[in-house]
């Protein structure tokens, strides 16, 4: 009898020797892996960022506030993901003076983590508002982008999106540092004194055609000659007047010595 249990003891003492070699069951075997933040801790966290730098002014719940001189800042409910990402990647949010006329574009505050986190907190506060754009640059056309972009945009940017003067002492800003994303993401938002254009005003394919049509503004092809800042043809049609008027000036007076 106890012969007859040999084989069987060392049949269950190689299971067990197997199993040990081997690490068990396989999900004890697989190497542990860190997971992405959630979104309830990204919230958190944007909430923990936004007591630090943003109560103060907008309201411990997003509802607004009045600042110093009488101007109020505006609530974030509803403002939408465009909006809080707009100020906060152009570092025009926080205010660096509140007697400003307008926000400036300044280095942001905060880094992109910490941004995604912001916006995931105000956009919690409540639904609405314009999302972040998606971008497909490559398929959109220059040429009808120039088009709108002239229709649009160049009354107050300039036709070489070098910005402009505006009333009250404002003024708009020069585009020719904007990424993609923020020339994107402006028209939808509406910052300052420009009004928001909507997808029933620009369609998506339009906002497409006019970002590349931007970037091409940033990085211009020149066919040759002094590029003059590319500020357009009023500086042009200057410079060729003021070269005309002084070579014809010389050569009158080069006529008045041979008289």
């Amino acid at each position: 009898m106890r012969r007859a249990l040999l084989p069987v003891a060392f049949s269950m003492l190689g299971v067990a020797l197997v199993l040990t070699l081997g690490g068990g069951p396989a999900t004890a075997a697989r190497p542990q892996t860190t997971t992405p933040p959630s979104g309830l801790e990204q919230v958190a966290e944007g909430r923990m960022l936004y007591n630090e730098s943003c109560t103060s002014c907008h309201g411990p719940n997003g509802e607004g506030g009045k600042l110093s001189g009488g101007d109020v800042a505006p609530p974030l409910v509803g403002v939408g993901a465009a909006s809080v990402d707009f100020y906060l990647s152009t570092g025009r949010m926080p205010l660096a003076n509140t007697n400003d006329p307008q926000a400036v574009r300044k280095p942001p505050a905060f880094d992109p983590d910490q941004i995604e986190s912001l916006v995931a907190y105000v956009t919690s506060l409540g639904p609405g508002g314009p999302a972040i754009p998606e971008l497909d640059v490559e398929k959109a056309s220059l040429s009808k982008g120039g088009e709108l972009y002239l229709l649009n945009c160049a009354a107050c940017h300039n036709a070489a999106a070098v910005g402009g003067a505006l009333s009250y002492g404002a003024f708009a800003p020069h585009l020719l540092k904007s990424s993609a994303l923020e020339i994107a993401e402006a028209p939808r938002v509406g910052p300052g004194n420009m009004p928001p254009f909507g997808p029933e005003t620009l369609s998506d394919e339009e906002l497409n055609d006019i970002v590349k049509y931007v970037e091409y503004l940033q990085h211009p092809e020149d066919p040759g000659g002094n590029p003059l800042g590319h500020l357009g043809p009023v500086t042009e049609g200057l410079v060729g007047l003021l070269f005309g008027l002084g070579s014809l000036m010389a050569f009158v007076a080069w006529l008045g010595t041979r008289a």
